[in-house]
């Protein structure tokens, strides 16, 4: 039996592998998955010229490399934002699409909650490193979250990348074109997993958006108890890896 052939594309902090490990577990050895690290952490700086365009380019060299003429994407957070690019340039090499809590801005008509909510974002750029990770984190859940708090000892070496990668995606998010009729007419099933205790004004807004305007097959998975920092792809992998393999079946006419 053939297998099924997966990117995974991580966020704007965890690296792929330890983001992605126990989802590539609990979907099975006949899945062949490669959790793909970000092109903006392949250097000590994000390059000058970098935007959602180098991860495109990224996926597709991958995807080449493996042979994979046709393959399923996954991508969260800012990995989701360069799973849209993808899905918008090149959507004759994708089988469907797999969104967890895609970040986006762009020039979008958004709600004004939505839209006020990035002026806030836009006002971290200007914090010091030690205060702009939490500021960032507390953006994207519900007030009343509690979120986990900083685990004890030296930070890994890879976190020092993390606060000039994080705002590298807010600025692309202000310029890149993200073109909505290509969105429009992509074709194969879309899948997206939102946490209840998200922002709803950030990544709910997002879910809707994405499945009134552009998406025609589109499939909303509500995780209440998640949010955009414990996401069910590392605390509930066993649901999403079921979830995600039913959406690939489909995709693939197996369903």
């Amino acid at each position: 039996m053939e297998s099924i052939r997966v990117i995974l594309l991580p966020g704007s902090v965890l690296p792929a592998q330890p983001a992605y490990d126990e989802l590539i577990k609990a979907l099975g050895l006949d899945v062949q998955a490669l959790a793909k690290d970000l092109e903006l952490y392949a250097r000590d700086e994000p390059p000058a010229d970098w935007s959602l365009d180098t991860e495109v380019d990224g996926v597709l060299r991958e995807a080449d490399a493996l042979g994979w003429e046709t393959f399923h994407l996954v991508g969260y957070s800012g990995g989701g934002a360069a799973a849209l690019a993808f899905a918008a340039k090149h959507p004759d090499r994708l089988l469907s699409l797999a969104l967890l809590e895609p970040a986006w801005a762009g020039n979008w008509d958004w709600s004004p909650a939505h839209a006020a909510l990035w002026k806030q974002y836009e006002q971290l750029e200007a914090l010091p490193p030690e205060q702009f990770l939490p500021a960032f984190m507390r953006l994207g859940v519900k007030p009343d979250v509690v979120l986990p708090p900083q685990q004890p000892g030296p930070p890994p070496p890879w976190m020092a990348k993390r606060p000039a990668g994080i705002k590298a995606f807010l600025r692309t998010f202000k310029s890149y074109d993200l073109d909505r009729a290509r969105l429009a007419a992509f074709r194969p099933p879309v899948f997206f997993a939102l946490g209840g205790l998200s922002n709803p004004d950030d990544y709910g807004e997002i879910a809707t958006r994405l499945a009134r305007v552009f998406f025609p097959d589109f499939h909303l998975e509500v995780f209440p108890r998640r949010h955009h920092f414990d996401p069910p792809h590392r605390i509930e992998p066993q649901r999403l890896a079921g979830l995600l393999r039913r959406h690939w079946d489909q995709a693939e006419g197996k369903g």
